[in-house]
C-alpha cells in the first residue's frame, strides 16, 4: 500500500497546468456542441455522453444530463485507474467535471433557450448533427491530445476489448451501434438515431484531425540494390534515413532497405528521386501515427 501511494504521488508530480488549461477548454467546447446543437433536437452523442443524453431524455426532469455525465463517467475512470494511471485518471475526471458544469450552465443558468431548437442551427437536423459532432470531436480530440479523455467509453474499450477478443475500435463502434438501436426502439423513430450516426462519424474524423493533424507523416521502405546512391540523393532533401541489410528470398541477392519518414506532400518527390536512380526499386508506403524523436524535414 505504501508503494502504491508513493507511485501515485510520483505520477501526480507530472501533472501540468498547461494540460489542465487545454482540458478546461476541451470540456467547454464539448458541452457547447452537445447542449447547443445535439440535445435541443434530440440527437445523441456517442459513448457514455450519448448514453447520458438518452437517459436524460427518458427520466424525470430532475435527473439532468450534467448529473448523468458525472454518475456514469466518474466510476468508469476510477475503475480504470490501475490500467490507465494517475495522470490520465485525474485529467479525465477534471475534463468530465468541466464538461458537466459547462453543460449545466448552458442549459440551466445562462439566458440561452436550448429547450426546443438549436440557438444556432434551428431545427435543421443535418446541420445540428454535423456541427454537434465536429465540436464534440474537437473537445474529445483536445482531451486525448493533452493526456485525458472526455468519455469513459475509451476506458471501457481498453479494459474489455481484450477480454472479448475484439479491437478497441470495434468495441466502441459496437457500443454506439447498440446505443442507437435502443434509442430508435424507445423513441419509436429511426430518424434521430440515423442522424446521430452522422454526428458520430463527424466526431470521429475530427478527433483524428485534432490528435494527429492534417499533415500526416508517411513511412517508406525502399528495397534497392543501389542503396548508397539512393541514400546520398535522398539525404540532400530529407533527413533521418536508416539503411537495413536484407536478402531477396527467391533471388538470394543481398539488398538494402532504406527506411525514411516524410510528410504526405513529399511522397511523390521521394518516389521520383528513388526511381530516377533505380527504376527497379520496390517501395512500400504506410501511415505513421506519431513520431517521438526524429528530424525528418529540412
Amino acid at each position: 500500500m505504501k508503494k502504491f501511494f508513493s507511485n501515485f504521488l510520483k505520477e501526480l508530480k507530472e501533472l501540468s497546468w498547461v494540460n489542465f488549461l487545454a482540458l478546461f477548454i476541451a470540456g467547454i467546447i464539448n458541452s457547447v456542441g452537445v447542449t447547443m446543437f445535439l440535445q435541443p433536437v434530440s440527437l445523441y452523442d456517442s459513448g457514455i455522453s450519448g448514453t447520458s443524453m438518452f437517459l436524460d431524455q427518458i427520466t424525470p426532469e430532475f435527473l439532468t444530463l450534467s448529473l448523468f455525465l458525472v454518475l456514469l463517467n466518474v466510476p468508469i475512470f476510477i475503475f480504470g485507474f490501475k490500467k490507465q494511471g494517475a495522470c490520465f485518471t485525474v485529467y479525465s475526471l477534471f475534463t468530465v467535471i468541466i464538461y458537466s458544469l459547462s453543460a449545466w450552465l448552458i442549459t440551466d443558468v445562462l439566458p440561452i433557450d436550448v429547450s426546443t431548437s438549436s440557438p444556432v442551427a434551428g431545427n435543421d437536423l443535418l446541420l445540428c448533427a454535423m456541427f454537434g459532432g465536429i465540436l464534440s470531436g474537437i473537445g474529445s480530440g483536445l482531451a486525448v491530445r493533452f493526456g485525458g479523455a472526455m468519455d469513459g467509453i475509451e476506458v471501457l474499450a481498453v479494459i474489455f476489448s481484450k477480454k472479448l477478443g475484439i479491437t478497441v475500435g470495434t468495441f466502441v463502434m459496437s457500443y454506439n451501434l447498440i446505443l442507437y438501436i435502443i434509442c430508435g426502439i424507445v423513441v419509436q423513430s429511426w430518424t434521430l438515431p440515423l442522424y446521430s450516426i452522422i454526428t458520430y462519424l463527424c466526431g470521429l474524423k475530427t478527433v483524428d484531425f485534432i490528435v494527429y493533424g492534417i499533415d500526416k507523416n508517411k513511412a517508406a521502405m525502399i528495397v534497392t540494390t543501389k542503396d548508397q546512391e539512393v541514400a546520398a540523393e535522398l539525404s540532400k532533401t530529407f533527413r533521418g534515413l536508416t539503411i537495413i541489410p536484407a536478402k531477396g528470398y527467391y533471388s538470394n541477392t543481398d539488398r538494402k532497405i532504406i527506411y525514411i519518414v516524410v510528410n504526405r506532400f513529399q511522397v511523390i518527390k521521394m518516389k521520383n528521386i528513388v526511381h530516377t536512380i533505380d527504376d527497379k526499386a520496390f517501395i512500400t508506403i504506410s501511415d505513421v501515427t506519431d513520431i517521438f524523436k526524429a528530424n525528418i524535414e529540412k
